[in-house]
């Protein structure tokens, strides 16, 4: 699973339109919101520093909401965009939190015990075990 971290506002017009999880590491307001829908209208999943995360607009929250799209908390830990744009989640730790889904651990449980091993939001582990007990 990738993220495509986005560090400006000007980089959003030159997104891939099929993006699905971003990470903003930019102070984005409403309309930067607005703009990344519009550009990315398979966007699934918007993750933003915690300290950001308090200064989002409650209407924009329901805009997310009501287009299917999570907004989540978190970090990109160790991430150099100047490596890479997309932060990657490993395919061993995505088939961990399907395999305690599996075994009946709610998603709670699994962002907790896997946010113990790597550096992975909590936010972003329950997103990726709400997603894999709805496929």
């Amino acid at each position: 699973m990738k993220l495509r971290v986005v560090s400006s506002k000007k980089e959003i017009p030159e997104l891939n339109p099929n993006e699905r999880i971003v990470h903003l590491a930019f102070r984005a307001s409403n309309v930067d919101f607005l703009t990344l829908m519009k550009r990315c209208p398979r966007l699934r999943a918007i993750q933003v520093p915690p300290s950001y995360r308090r200064t989002i607009s409650q209407a924009i929250q329901v805009f997310l909401d009501m287009q299917g799209i999570s907004l989540l908390e978190g970090d990109v830990w160790g991430h150099r965009k100047d490596i890479d744009e997309y932060y990657v989640v490993s395919e061993e730790t995505i088939g961990e939190i399907e395999a305690m889904i599996s075994r009946g651990a709610t998603a709670e449980e699994a962002a907790e015990e896997i946010t113990k091993r790597t550096r992975l939001a909590p936010d972003l582990i329950r997103y990726i075990a709400r997603s894999k007990i709805s496929a």
